[in-house]
């Protein structure tokens, strides 16, 4: 069993084995004809459930022949054209390259000693992140897993931060509060097109659900800062503590952003936190035509950028910036075992003193190697190819009598519905969006998302292909708009 451990006497069949799993995933790119096979849930568990793990097959290459028929064959793959669903972009090789290095030496970035060059190469990353952003000369950060975890990490120093400036005022004035009183009174505010992961978060910072305030979205699905404005004055009206401002720079749906000037105005106004999630529209920080599309986000006290969304990344890489590194503390545990005090006193650079994690990978090193072969404008220019094929996929979609479209897309986001030209039932109608989305689906010609927009069922196009076309985009509007035809045809006749 010993010749599976990799060290300097496997070092060939270790190079043997990735190459033929390399070649593997390399005949399959080449000849993936669409996103995937549409296989269903009950025909694959079967064949999975079937397979008895306590006795191993021969060697890597017969696990590879089998691996065709569990995941390779049926995976969703991103880089197809026709894939269209989440905000799951195609990945660029010098990243993959970054991947392979970084799970062969499996560094673990929590100590210095654990990581040594990986510490210093995250760390760079995260100043010239915070650089981009326009943080200042005190910012700090730490890579996460993604987006939900960053956006908790920063609640949490929002949290914690709004808890020591509101208990030192309380104590200044000659009154003691505890944590425990002020908890409850706290409360966040986010527009109703923000992530779900804002209220997971305050739920698990025993916050509850019901310390997010939804503040509602202009015609453009951006926060509506008038309305924002009012709740923060009736927030302190009723006594309470407006602890964070979570603006969105590019919603999941829309890809809105919202007034960033605006929201930093006011978030100083009441003395709160400014939290701008740019898991999405963080690709504009390296845009060589569209970074103003985020001014305002310099004025944010924490931010959450994925660049496994718009920087086309392999999951995970996912950053969470402040603005101030002495927040940072609000996160700090001292273990004697991993991270004594000491260590920091001899200005050791241990990452776990940063973060939530202990153990994380060298997610970091898939976007070092990205920027040294291609370059930050390099990466840009990718995500300003897929803006622009949303603005183009807006006209086609505006002047197509099939179908309506929400909004003008900001970035590469585009939501709309299917319409019939004829009177349907609304409730029938809803049932067509989500039959012609499925049907597609199951297909295996294409993926696109779906969403629900003032109570009515929606599709979406989520554009991060620079591969994909206005043809696809044509394809794929005639495949739905057959799906959902076939639906209301057959449906109408059972009911007459």
């Amino acid at each position: 069993m010993r010749s599976h451990l990799l060290n300097e006497t496997t070092a060939d069949l270790y190079r043997r084995s990735v190459t033929e799993g390399v070649d593997r995933v390399a005949a399959k790119l080449a000849t993936t004809e669409r996103p995937h096979t549409g296989i269903s849930v009950d025909e694959l568990a079967p064949v999975i459930n079937g397979i008895d793990l306590d006795k191993p097959l021969a060697d890597a290459a017969a696990v590879l022949d089998e691996l065709e028929d569990v995941y390779l064959r049926d995976a969703v793959y991103f880089h197809h054209p026709r894939y269209l669903g989440h905000l799951n972009c195609p990945v660029v090789i010098p990243a993959v390259l970054g991947e392979a290095v970084l799970s062969a030496v499996n560094s673990s970035l929590d100590t210095w000693d654990q990581s040594i060059g990986g510490t210093l190469i995250e760390r760079r990353l995260i100043d010239w992140t915070a650089q981009r952003i326009g943080l200042g000369p005190a910012a700090d950060g730490i890579f996460t897993s993604g987006g939900s975890q960053s956006n908790f990490h920063a609640l949490l120093l929002a949290r914690d931060e709004a808890c020591r400036i509101v208990m030192k005022r309380a104590l200044d004035e000659g009154t003691e509060l505890t944590k425990a009183e002020l908890l409850p009174k706290l409360r966040i505010f986010t527009s109703e097109a923000s992530h779900f992961s804002v209220q997971k978060s305050a739920a698990m910072l025993g916050l509850g659900y019901e310390a997010v305030i939804s503040v509602p979205v202009d015609r453009n699905r951006r926060m509506d800062t008038a309305v924002l404005a009012l709740e923060l004055e009736e927030c302190a009206a009723e006594g309470l503590f407006p602890m964070a401002v979570v603006a969105t720079a590019g919603t999941t749906d829309f890809g809105s952003i919202d007034p960033l000037p605006e929201i930093a105005r006011l978030t100083a106004e009441h003395s709160a936190w400014m939290h701008v999630d740019a898991a999405y529209g963080c690709g504009l920080l390296v845009s060589p035509t569209r970074r103003h599309l985020l001014d305002g986000i310099e004025h944010a006290d924490s931010v959450t950028v994925d660049y496994h969304k718009s920087f086309f990344q392999p999951v995970s890489s996912s950053a969470m910036l402040v603005r101030d590194r002495d927040t940072l503390k609000h996160a700090t545990y001292h273990a004697d075992y991993l991270n004594p005090r000491r260590m920091a006193e001899e200005r050791i650079p241990n990452q776990v003193d940063k973060s939530i994690q202990t153990t994380r990978r060298f997610d970091a090193l898939k976007l070092w190697m990205t920027l040294r072969v291609m370059g930050a404008d390099g990466v840009g220019s990718l995500f300003d190819e897929v803006i622009d094929l949303a603005a183009t996929g807006w006209d086609l979609i505006d002047a197509d009598p099939r179908f309506e479209v929400v909004v003008k897309p900001q970035i590469s986001t585009l939501v709309f519905r299917f319409l019939p030209g004829r009177e349907v039932p609304a409730d029938l109608l809803d049932e067509a969006q989500l039959h012609a989305r499925k049907a597609l689906f199951a297909s295996g010609e294409a993926v696109v998302a779906g969403t629900k927009v003032d109570g009515k069922q929606y599709l979406k196009f989520t554009l991060l292909n620079p591969q994909t076309t206005t043809a696809d985009i044509a394809a794929v509007l005639d495949l739905l708009a057959a799906h959902a035809e076939q639906f209301l045809g057959e449906s109408l006749a059972v009911h007459h």
